[in-house]
């Protein structure tokens, strides 16, 4: 069996991702390292990077443990697995206002005695575990709105509403663009997602302007505000890119991340890298190892002949491909600030865990490049 695993899942796939994740956790204590001394009085400086570390171990184990379980298993759980995310969701919330806690106060973690769980993210793999069994089963009725592709919006609704009061309305956005993706993919016409998305615009515009401190960097994005705090940290990102420049400033020299510019190890550690080494040998090089992952796993998709296999590897593809450009976006001042982080990159440990679990799962895909039972004449050109 291990031989088997050897020989046949992407082996580039996986050093692409090993690469990314060396440079990033390189690049994490070089950002963080600042802070760390800040935050434990002089003791250390290496907080983030203990913590970034342990959480990788946790991660590369899931990695491995999702590369050797058949990831067709993962259809018996899928609805199991959607309804563990809502109540999830349904109990983070609940936790923070049974605290007494204020309904508009954020409320992502769930904490259960030494660990913490971002539960948007659990919420992520089960929107892309659950969409590809759904179009896998419902494929030949996407076309018919009702009985096809709305009880998959409603779902994708469900989850987003939940995500949204927590509130957190990038990452539900996030969540609804990956569910649309695999739901055009598997045959649903554009005509209806797309009216489906102006229905979804009409609710989410007012909901996204409702709360101030969003309204602000709305207007600020747009030159609109006259708060210099709600841009600070865009300004700030912008001028640690033009310090970099061609090709960096060196590795540890940054001048931003010295409590110029916030939080440089989450999610705007993008900054820092074209700050320390430039564009030729910082940023350049970390977007092309995220456009070969995603090609890879493309490559994946179409060369696996399980329907449910290629949705599967198509919804992970775009979900590393989406967080990564929308975090670049952000960093560069062509979208918003939006608090989304850098895959594999960025501080954080519910996002890396679950991302790994999905790398897994995308290797375990790469070696089921076989007809698995009766795919009903289904082939990967069969939706262009």
């Amino acid at each position: 069996m291990i031989d088997m695993l050897i020989q046949r899942y992407d082996r580039q796939l996986l050093v692409y991702l090993g690469i990314l994740a060396a440079v990033g956790t390189v690049m994490l204590y070089s950002a963080s390292w600042y802070e760390s001394f800040a935050n434990s009085n002089g003791r250390t400086d290496m907080l983030f990077l203990q913590g970034h570390l342990k959480r990788m171990l946790v991660g590369i184990f899931f990695l491995f443990g999702f590369l050797t379980l058949d990831y067709r298993r993962l259809k018996d759980i899928a609805p199991y697995l959607l309804i563990g995310a809502i109540i999830l969701l349904i109990s983070t919330k609940a936790f923070y206002l049974a605290r007494g806690f204020d309904w508009y106060k954020p409320a992502r973690w769930l904490y259960l005695g030494a660990f913490s769980l971002q539960t948007s993210d659990v919420a992520r793999m089960a929107i892309i575990v659950f969409m590809a069994y759904y179009v896998d089963k419902k494929r030949d009725q996407l076309k018919d709105f009702q009985m096809g592709l709305l009880p998959a919006l409603s779902v994708l609704a469900i989850i987003m509403g939940l995500i949204v009061i927590q509130p957190d309305y990038s990452t539900a956005l996030m969540l609804g663009t990956i569910g649309a993706l695999i739901l055009f993919i598997g045959g649903a016409q554009i005509s209806q997602l797309s009216l489906a998305g102006a229905g979804a615009m009409l609710i989410g515009i007012p909901v996204l302007l409702s709360r101030e401190y969003r309204r602000k960097r709305i207007f600020s994005f747009f030159g609109l505000g006259d708060d210099a705090d709600v841009g600070y940290q865009a300004s700030q990102s912008l001028i640690s890119l033009g310090n970099g420049g061609i090709f960096g400033v060196g590795l540890g020299n940054s001048i931003e991340k010295n409590h110029l510019l916030p939080t440089p190890h989450t999610d705007f550690i993008f900054a820092i890298i074209g700050e320390e080494l430039g564009f030729i040998l910082g940023t350049v090089p970390v977007l092309t190892l995220f456009i070969l992952i995603f090609f890879r796993g493309l490559k994946v998709a179409k060369e696996c002949t399980d329907p449910f296999g290629v949705f599967l590897a198509v919804g992970i593809s775009f979900n590393l491909i989406l967080y990564a450009f929308v975090n670049v976006a952000v960093v560069t001042g062509i979208f918003p600030v939006t608090g989304l982080p850098m895959p594999m990159v960025s501080y954080g440990g519910s996002g890396m865990v679950i991302n790994m679990a999905l790398i897994g799962i995308l290797l375990n895909i790469s070696q089921a490049r076989r007809s698995v039972g009766s795919t009903r004449g289904w082939s990967p050109s069969h939706y262009g």
